[in-house]
């Protein structure tokens, strides 16, 4: 019987990445440069930017292997790094320019594709993606890393260093705020099934 060739663990990757192993730097980048780019890209609105802290980020983790804990996951600490990127961007008062598709084709369910379906699909996601760009800094990181990543509320208040009652009163305000914004079209907030209504 043939053996089936596992992919390494994360922790192996970064045990490689320690003996100075480059290959395995390129086996993390690949496993999850999506999800740190359109991490990114959410916040800042950016490509361009968003492609820069993709890059940063797999830098700083070059740069850090050798303390990089192997006991823990590496997503984490990769989302807090991405995280903490945007926030330097951000900071800097550069020019936020508004491109959310990523998250709003994560966020609305397809509708179908009958002509007046897609017309009101496109509405929709302009609404969405108006009413989350217009949500404070942090109440924008919250529900990217809630809803488009699919973090617990633990390991959120992990990434940003916040207590876990901060996170949920942030969760809590940005659904608030989307509610009053987006009315009848808060429908494709998936609050039930995580139990917060």
């Amino acid at each position: 019987m043939p053996q089936v060739e596992l992919s390494p663990s994360d922790s192996d990757l970064i045990c490689r990445l320690q003996a100075a192993d480059l290959d395995a730097l390129g086996l993390l980048f690949e496993r999850y440069r999506d999800r740190v780019y359109r991490t990114a890209l959410v916040i800042v609105h950016d490509s361009a930017v968003a492609e820069d802290i993709l890059q940063d980020c797999f830098l700083k983790v070059y740069m850090n292997a050798a303390r990089i804990d192997t006991s823990r996951p590496l997503a984490p600490w990769l989302y807090r790094v991405t995280v903490n990127l945007a926030y330097t961007w951000l900071s800097r008062g550069q020019d936020r320019r508004a491109s959310l598709e990523h998250v709003v084709d994560h966020l609305v369910s397809p509708m179908g594709h009958a002509p007046d379906q897609v017309a009101e699909q496109v509405e929709l996601r302009r609404s969405v993606r108006k009413a989350i760009g217009a949500l404070s800094i942090e109440q924008r990181v919250v529900i990217v890393l809630y809803y488009l990543n699919n973090l617990s509320l633990q390991d959120i208040a992990e990434i940003l260093d916040v207590p876990v009652g901060t996170v949920k009163s942030r969760l809590y305000y940005a659904r608030e705020n989307l509610r009053a914004k987006l009315g009848p079209n808060m429908i494709w907030l998936p609050e039930v099934a995580h139990g917060y209504v």
